[in-house]
């Protein structure tokens, strides 16, 4: 019999294709994880589907996400109760495309992969004992005004003047004096004055604009000079921070202001002109941004900026100066952006001479209100060459501020924490937490709070030496204007105690 020895050499190919085409054919739920970690690590770091429950992914993360994807999901309106004003704006910038760029199928499986995976509830790993009670620090409760409530969006310790500077939401900026027990005023600039710096006998003041998350660009920079005050003709989309210094040495100072925005948001560096206007430069055309710190981070001799960003792509950025004020940018921590990153410092945690980076992340108040357990302080140490390892974790819900100093004076750094939102059903004390320092190169900690931790709503916090004792005092600040869903009970507290600032006075020297 003859057969065809060409045709027949051919078969074992063919049918070699159709198997490795088979196996390799993603499943549904192999190809809903691709379309997940594509879509969701374009802009920022894939979060974990296993770090929110289902019911928040499926009614609030992924309606939202769909939207940005051009998909209309569950009848939700990404529109719903904004202005006219800002929907122009959001189509303007494009935050969410005219037409689908996933399809609906793809889209499906995406949604599917992440609803079939995420977890019914996040589990709360909480400590077995509740912190002591704190005996290093007398708490010292101070009430401002005889108006109930209390609405500090700005605070600052000056230890020149040896006074703390002061915001509310009536824009009003005041200065309290420890020793006479008595604030002074020191102007009115808009509302919702969120910072205030003095220098060099110049007078500048940062006003958010609009407090909650918006599109619109209603910030302002007041610069008070000689008595008169002008302001930055520039509109500034919910700035945050204003850094003044001179980071070119050249005598006159710059102005780094980081535009914390919404969707869109930017940090940007404001130089003077000849016609002693300022010129507008973007570092950075991302949102979130919260805090900036100037610092020669590689030695060169030039001032670099240190920058922490807050929404999407969270994380710290390093912008090194490389001629005069150009910059460098890069990314030394990047974390999930279900983070909530809230405030950084730098200090020097190891004694090695270089300085490390302590973080908090915590703000609870956006589309995925739920506690995590992911919430806390972190402690980065530097390799000495501007790497950053993650060495230390505390969990705290809702941790929003932190102080780091050696305030028993022991050779080490001890952490003050504020949570703006704590579980207030099972943590309430967790409000405030100091973090003793008993072993430093062990990361050992001993935590401690103070029984009248609940009645304020704390939301800023500083130290320093407030009674001029030779020891380190934390300073705490309320706000009481709810952010999310809290007991009737302590809300109450809060506005029968009147408590404007809690001052730790530290025992160290008594």
């Amino acid at each position: 019999m003859k057969t065809n020895s060409k045709r027949m050499s051919k078969i074992p190919g063919v049918a070699l294709i159709f198997i490795l085409v088979c196996c390799n054919t993603p499943t549904p739920k192999e190809k809903g994880a691709q379309l997940f970690n594509n879509y969701c690590a374009s802009c920022h770091i894939a979060p974990s589907v296993h770090d929110l429950p289902k019911n928040i992914w499926a009614n609030n993360v992924l309606p939202e996400m769909g939207a940005r994807l051009g998909v209309q999901d569950s009848g939700y309106d990404p529109y719903k109760r904004l202005t006219f004003v800002e929907k122009s704006t959001i189509k303007m910038e494009h935050i969410y495309p005219d037409e689908p760029i996933i399809s609906k199928e793809d889209w499906e499986l995406l949604k599917s992969y992440v609803i079939d995976l995420a977890p019914d509830s996040l589990e709360i790993n909480y400590p077995p004992n509740a912190p002591s009670e704190l005996s290093q620090f007398s708490p010292e409760p101070i009430s401002l005004d005889s108006f109930p409530g209390s609405f500090i969006t700005f605070m600052d310790y000056d230890e020149s003047s040896q006074k703390l500077n002061l915001g509310d939401t009536r824009g009003n900026v005041y200065s309290y004096d420890f020793d006479e027990k008595e604030t002074v005023p020191i102007g009115n600039f808009g509302n919702n004055v969120v910072d205030y710096t003095e220098k060099g006998g110049i007078q500048y003041s940062t006003s958010i604009g609009q407090l909650r998350p918006s599109e619109l660009s209603s910030g302002r920079i007041f610069i008070n000079a000689n008595n008169e005050t002008t302001r930055l003709p520039q509109e500034l989309h919910r700035p945050v921070k204003t850094l003044v210094a001179d980071l070119n040495k050249d005598g006159n100072e710059e102005l780094v202001i980081s535009e914390f925005g919404y969707f869109t948001g930017e940090l940007a560096l404001f130089t003077k002109t000849e016609n002693d206007e300022y010129k507008k430069t973007i570092l950075l055309g991302q949102p979130g941004n919260n805090r900036v710190i100037a610092k020669d981070m590689n030695r060169d001799g030039k001032l670099d900026l240190i920058v922490q960003t807050a929404q999407a792509d969270e994380g710290i950025t390093i912008l090194y100066q490389e001629n005069n004020l150009e910059f460098t940018a890069e990314k030394v921590i990047r974390v999930s952006p279900l983070y909530g990153s809230s405030w950084f410092e730098l200090v020097d945690y190891d004694g090695d001479g270089y300085d490390d980076i302590i973080t908090v992340n915590g703000d609870n108040a956006d589309n995925s209100r739920v506690l995590k357990p992911y919430h806390g302080l972190r402690i980065y140490i530097n390799d000495a060459g501007n790497h950053f390892e993650e060495t230390y974790f505390y969990a705290m819900n809702g941790a929003t501020r932190l102080v780091a100093r050696d305030f028993d004076k022991d050779g080490d750094i001890d952490f003050g924490i504020i949570s703006t939102f704590p579980d207030y059903k099972r943590q309430p004390e967790h409000t405030f937490i100091y973090l003793e320092n008993t072993d430093a190169e062990d990361y050992k900690f001993t935590p401690y709070s103070f029984k009248a931790s609940q009645v304020g709503k704390w939301f800023l916090m500083d130290a320093g030496d407030v009674d001029q004792d030779g020891d380190e005092d934390i300073i705490l600040s309320s706000f009481s204007q709810s952010f999310t869903k809290i007991p009737d009970s302590l809300s109450n507290l809060w506005y029968e105690n009147n408590v404007d600032l809690m001052v730790l006075k530290n025992n160290l020297k008594n």
